[in-house]
């Protein structure tokens, strides 16, 4: 005779299991419908969390037919399982389903629309998080959708962690079709016009499937998006940071970097857009040379192995250089010394220190009149174009000018009273003034910067008159401020492509002396 209370324990107990293991079976935070995976050659990680033990069975259809089939098991030590597809051509729509197996008992889960492409990450702080409705042309902009339903956003929410996170607590906005709804949410808020205005760009030039993720904070220095092994490597202190106007937003070591990147290192990425840096202009700005090569370095180690090796160990890493601003300082040396760390000290990338690095200049992108204040100009569209011309260069290797003009031989002509500059490419001088090439005039062991104007030029060179300067000419500099020029009124610019010179400063150590050197003091 079977006991009838024997009977009901028996039925809770399975009813209970199978809630347990139901409850338990998912995909990583950011994996749902309309996300965007990598194509080839890389393999998409895909990736969750189940029951310890079970078997999970991971299939990739397309309509009624069945691409591929991976076979894994949950990890006892973190409950999670992973599962590499093998790489895909860019198209879709396609569905993703994962099966976990328990005790006889089958769960089951879906993502639909899947497309494949490439995974692009876009980080920073506000200039990078300002939306599509906070910039020029916002209206037209947000209306221009319909085109580009194959570009994919997800937006990761704001959050803070003293350890490394393997998974997202929350997401602003899952993986999404854009709409002028989703793109324009709020200022500050949900998806970066950059990001978008970026992967627009890239859309019309690759016409296969983009995907974006977005995760910024505004008012957040370097160390909060960096791990303690890349602060540690540049000898950043442990001690708490001095005020500043630019930070307003997490600055502790390593938070951002814990809750808001590391849980996405298991993704498969093809590259990372970055716009930071007006936070360190009073806080470890002598590191910034250091920390932020140290930065990308750390992400690239982390990404590749997080994905099993399927993110490149040496991907893209563009980022925008800083723009201007209407400061009203005594000091003038934070914005420009801030612009030329963001190189390592070299002026332009990618170099030695920076491989496989691009740049978009943005210090004659000036917005007096910005609702945002001055630090946040509005023009976001030359900001995206110049940046997705360096990815359309490094990480895709077309053949295009995706850097303006930078001195390649520097000759002094001493007896003439001149400083001959010799640049890599085409120039164009735009405007002449007598101040925005410097020259560092040293005379009884004391060094004063005067200006040099440009006294002839032709197509590759330029000449400065030096004539001022009584004593030796130690060093030379190009558009040294916080505010440089007027909008799109900088000196030089290459003709065709109107891609501005970017800033620079070199020591004179000889009559042929090159720009790759330390920056003059």
């Amino acid at each position: 005779m079977v006991v009838p209370g024997f009977v009901f324990g028996l039925v809770l107990q399975l009813l209970l299991l199978a809630n347990t293991s139901a409850g338990s079976f998912r995909f990583a935070s950011y994996i749902n419908d309309y996300m965007v995976l990598q194509k080839e050659p890389s393999g998409a990680v895909i990736w969750g969390y189940g029951v310890s033990g079970a078997t999970v069975t991971v299939t990739l259809c397309q309509g009624q037919t069945a691409i591929m089939k991976k076979v894994t098991s949950v990890q006892a030590h973190s409950n999670s399982w992973t599962v590499v597809l093998d790489p895909m051509r860019p198209g879709g729509p396609y569905e993703l389903t994962a099966q976990q197996t328990f005790e006889r008992m089958n769960f089951t889960l879906r993502v639909q629309n899947v497309l494949f492409g490439d995974v692009w990450l876009c980080s920073g702080q506000s200039n990078m998080q300002m939306t599509v409705s906070q910039i020029v042309n916002a209206t037209s902009e947000l209306l221009n959708t319909a085109a580009y339903q194959s570009v994919r956003i997800l937006s990761v929410s704001l959050s803070q962690a003293e350890e490394e996170l393997e998974d997202l607590r929350k997401v602003d906005l899952p993986w999404s079709k854009p709409t002028s709804e989703n793109l324009g949410h709020g200022d500050f808020e949900y998806m970066s016009a950059v990001c978008w205005l970026f992967g627009r760009h890239l859309y019309d030039t690759l016409q296969y499937p983009i995907g974006l993720i977005s995760s910024s904070w505004g008012g957040t220095p370097i160390e909060a998006w960096s791990s303690g092994r890349s602060l540690k490597a540049c000898g950043v202190s442990r001690q708490g940071f001095l005020p500043s106007d630019f930070v307003t937003g997490p600055s502790k070591h390593s938070v951002l970097w814990n809750a808001m990147i590391h849980p996405l290192h298991n993704m498969t990425l093809k590259g990372v857009i970055w716009y930071q840096g007006e936070s360190n202009v009073n806080l470890n700005r002598d590191l910034y040379n250091c920390t932020f090569p140290a930065l990308i370095e750390d992400w690239r180690q982390t990404f590749h192995r997080g994905s099993q090796g399927q993110t490149e160990r040496f991907f893209p890493f563009g980022f925008v250089q800083l723009s201007s601003y209407l400061s009203g300082a005594t000091s003038d040396d934070g914005f420009p010394e801030i612009r030329w760390h963001q190189t390592a000290d070299f002026g332009s990338v990618p170099n030695v220190m920076m491989p496989r690095t691009f740049m978009a200049v943005a210090m004659d992108l000036c917005d007096r009149d910005s609702p945002f204040g001055s630090i946040h100009p509005r023009d976001k569209q030359t900001v995206a174009y110049r940046l997705h011309l360096g990815a359309r260069a490094v990480a895709y290797g077309e053949k295009l000018t995706f850097q303006g003009p930078v001195p390649q031989k520097i000759e002094l002509l001493a007896s003439q009273g001149l400083l001959n500059l010799t640049y890599s490419q085409e120039i164009q001088v735009q405007r002449q003034d007598n101040e925005t090439f410097e020259i560092s005039c040293c005379s009884d062991h004391w060094c004063k910067w005067l200006p040099a104007p440009v006294d002839t030029f032709s197509t590759w060179t330029l000449a400065l008159n030096i004539k001022s300067c009584p004593g030796t000419v130690a060093a030379v500099r190009y558009a040294w401020t916080t505010w440089p020029c007027e909008y799109k009124q900088c000196a030089l610019y290459h003709p065709t492509s109107a891609l501005p010179a970017p800033p620079f400063t070199a020591v004179i150590t000889d009559r042929a002396s090159g720009s790759n050197s330390k920056a003059a003091k």
